[in-house]
């Protein structure tokens, strides 16, 4: 049988399981005034609140790519519900709400294929109930990725060395003196990408809400299984070993990793999009294509990569609508695909964003149903994994409206990620009240960081 270094591939996810609200807010990612300490209950199991079906459930070859657990926080407090019954209300909902979702209880193997795929066992979620000895405004308010202070909010399996030995579901929520609280999630990507993930998280919250599934899950994750032959069509250069010919890899190891948030406030993203169209080779182009292009010249100049050397961005794209027929409503699963732009960092810096937003755009369109199809067969057949050498991966969760769930005590102060799940990621986030603007979250050796940071400032 296979190890599960040969079956699960490792890479960042690209569409967390989790929400964005603003991070600039109450949780954030340092602690400013306080050291935080948090003391955790016995963990249990949350069964669903009625049998469910048993056996193998299949997972397909767009949920194998992603296999990495998301850690996600949420900060709640309300001025007219303390904290008392938080975690039982939470507890009693999830019961409820894995019954629909009930390979959400089950645990991940490897299959006879060398797959993952999950055993229906019905044994349920890790819940874990904690008190920290602070005020939840004492967490700080910087955006400064701190992953030492928010993993203290949410349960990690203790010895686990692989996510054959986690819980495909780990919730912790962590109670405040001042009656707020936080909800720490801890769930294996390969169950759902981000929009489902959302579906599920604000369908839970409801169920604590007493109101009824608005959506029933489509469970069967066949529909986009690899076709028989597989039928390879295109390159997918996503798989692509990059030599690393500018040597990132001796920066990482002899420098600091330094996190950063910086701001794009909705005229700095309209300048980079009219900047993107000055020369007239485009007429105009989304925020998403104008950010993701200066960024990906950014951090390419910051890193001070050789002229030559190869580059690639990654990037995922919902494959809902772009596949023949489409995926139904309410799939519970992964339906995004990654998708790719490759460039020399000479030719990317020594043409003007227009350029670089051409190849995110042919990246974007590449995605056809056909495209999709041949990546899921491509991984049937060659059980690659994309390659991050060179690489920058940039995961976006500004379409996840996790800011709008609410388990009855109104919507989250804050919620965001633990960390980045790879130092080659780039995280977008929504930020403010009207979601406009857009927070983007990476680390980099501290000299190149320090570069990037001169770079942000001439937006």
């Amino acid at each position: 049988m296979n190890s599960v270094k040969d079956v699960v591939p490792f890479l960042g996810s690209s569409s967390s399981a989790s929400s964005v609200a603003d991070v600039s807010q109450v949780l954030n990612y340092v602690m400013a005034k306080i050291e935080l300490h948090v003391k955790q209950g016995e963990p249990t199991r949350v069964q669903p609140a009625e049998e469910t079906e048993k056996g193998l459930y299949f997972l397909s070859n767009l949920d194998q790519n992603i296999a990495v657990p998301v850690r996600t926080v949420y900060c709640f407090k309300s001025s007219s519900r303390g904290n008392e019954d938080a975690a039982q209300v939470i507890k009693d909902a999830l019961s409820k709400i894995l019954v629909p979702y009930y390979p959400m209880a089950g645990k991940l193997m490897i299959s006879t294929e060398g797959k993952l795929i999950v055993d229906n066992t019905g044994e349920g979620a890790v819940f874990v109930e904690a008190e920290a000895d602070c005020n939840i405004e004492d967490i700080g308010d910087l955006t400064k990725p701190d992953p030492d202070t928010l993993e203290k909010l949410v349960y990690d399996t203790p010895g686990a060395q692989n996510i054959l030995e986690m819980p495909l579901m780990a919730v912790q929520v962590t109670k405040f003196k001042c009656g707020g609280f936080t909800l720490g999630l801890n769930m294996i990507h390969c169950m759902k990408d981000g929009l489902c993930a959302m579906e599920f998280v604000n369908a839970w919250s409801e169920a604590a809400r007493g109101l009824d599934l608005k959506i029933q899950p489509f469970l069967d994750r066949t529909i986009i299984k690899a076709r028989s032959p597989p039928k390879i069509e295109f390159q997918h250069h996503e798989f692509d070993e990059i030599e690393d010919i500018s040597n990132t890899k001796k920066l990482y190891e002899e420098e600091k990793m330094l996190y950063r948030s910086f701001c794009f406030n909705h005229e700095k993203l309209e300048l980079l999009k009219k900047k993107a169209t000055e020369d007239g080779v485009i007429e105009k182009c989304s925020t998403f294509e104008a950010l993701s292009g200066f960024v990906w010249r950014a951090r390419t100049e910051a890193l001070k990569m050789h002229p030559d050397q190869q580059t690639k961005l990654l990037f995922a794209v919902d494959g809902r609508s772009r596949f023949v027929p489409p995926i139904p409503e309410g799939y519970f699963g992964n339906a995004i695909v990654l998708t790719n732009s490759l460039c020399k960092a000479g030719e990317l810096l020594n043409n003007p964003l227009s350029f670089t937003v051409g190849l995110i755009r042919k990246a974007i369109d590449m995605v056809t149903d056909s495209y999709m199809r041949s990546a899921i067969d491509y991984f049937e057949v060659k059980r690659a994994r994309p390659s991050l050498t060179a690489t920058l991966l940039i995961t976006t969760w500004t379409r996840l409206s996790f800011h709008t769930t609410d388990f009855g005590w109104g919507e989250p102060l804050c919620s965001g990620p633990v960390t980045l799940p790879e130092r080659e990621v780039i995280l977008f986030l929504s930020h403010g009240q009207e979601r406009k603007s857009i927070n983007v979250l990476l680390g980099l050796p501290a000299s190149a960081m320090e570069f990037f940071e001169a770079l942000m400032m001439q937006v």
